[in-house]
């Protein structure tokens, strides 16, 4: 019997671990966040996150244990679809251009100061507004709904946007932008576009960071990777080297960063009983 209950209980270990596919749970993440959309990892084994459309104006620390650490409230900024964090190292930019439906013409990116400093309940953020000079319809035809993004970086003073293909038919298209990380209201740079390789499932790019050193970036899917390296900038797309990861899990991840060049944190919202996680992945793997 000792035996049996003792297989049993292996058997339940294996099997919740493979629910995560290659991605290690980390921590359950606070009820609050059960639309958490971008990230960014701190220095101090913390995690601030943000919630898209129609939550809270706030960006939201975390722990390595789940605990909801603290709220800070952003003034001089409107959620109207946060979709993800980047940082320079100091500040931390949120990038309000979630555009499903391919009609906005209010797309910006958020500067705050580095929220571990404050020690208030709110921060100050600064605009930084564009707009893609190839639309020219709002919303476009349905198969030139090439807008929406929820993935962007920070590198080298400017910031690197990825779309999310939304067209019917489905083509997976997705378009890369270059737009200066400094106030003001700027066309954003067409650099290029890339259609990811098929895989199981709709291949949208849902995040995206680049490492620490510059060597690596990464792009997230619906349980997919895409990693480039040998690159060079400003078109990573073009040339360089691309491995596609298949995560093995596919629940709706829709963050990712680097917590050191080779490692990622992950992270997905809550959907039935799935989700709402904060994952590691070794890019070694």
């Amino acid at each position: 019997m000792k035996k049996y209950l003792l297989l049993l209980l292996l058997g339940t270990i294996v099997s919740c671990a493979s629910n995560y596919g290659q991605l290690t749970y980390v921590t359950k993440l606070p009820h609050k966040l059960t639309e958490n959309s971008g990230m960014v990892p701190a220095k101090d084994s913390t995690v601030w996150f943000i919630m898209d459309r129609g939550n809270p104006d706030k960006i939201y620390q975390v722990n390595y244990e789940g605990d909801l650490l603290k709220e800070l409230k952003v003034k001089n900024a409107k959620n109207r679809d946060w979709e993800d964090l980047a940082t320079d190292g100091s500040n931390v930019f949120i990038g309000d251009f979630g555009n499903n439906s391919n009609d906005r013409k209010n797309l910006t990116i958020y500067k705050i100061p580095d929220p571990n400093l404050e020690k208030g309940d709110y921060l100050e953020a600064e605009k930084i507004e564009f707009n893609y000079p190839q639309q020219t319809h709002f919303p476009p035809k349905r198969n030139k709904l090439l807008y929406d993004a929820e993935a962007f970086f920070y590198y080298q003073n400017n910031f690197y946007i990825i779309t999310k293909n939304r067209t019917q038919p489905f083509n997976g298209e997705a378009l890369l932008y270059k737009v200066p990380a400094i106030k003001g209201n700027h066309e954003a740079q067409y650099l290029g576009s890339f259609v990811p390789p098929k895989g199981k499932k709709n291949r949208q790019v849902t995040s995206a960071d680049i490492s620490p050193d510059g060597k690596t970036i990464v792009l997230l899917g619906n349980g997919t990777l895409w990693v480039f390296t040998d690159f060079v900038m400003d078109n990573f797309f073009s040339g360089g080297s691309l491995k596609t990861i298949d995560l093995g899990v596919y629940t709706q991840l829709e963050s990712v960063s680097f917590t050191n060049n080779n490692t990622l944190f992950l992270s997905d919202e809550e959907s039935g009983k799935t989700g709402r996680n904060l994952y590691s992945f070794a890019l070694s793997n």
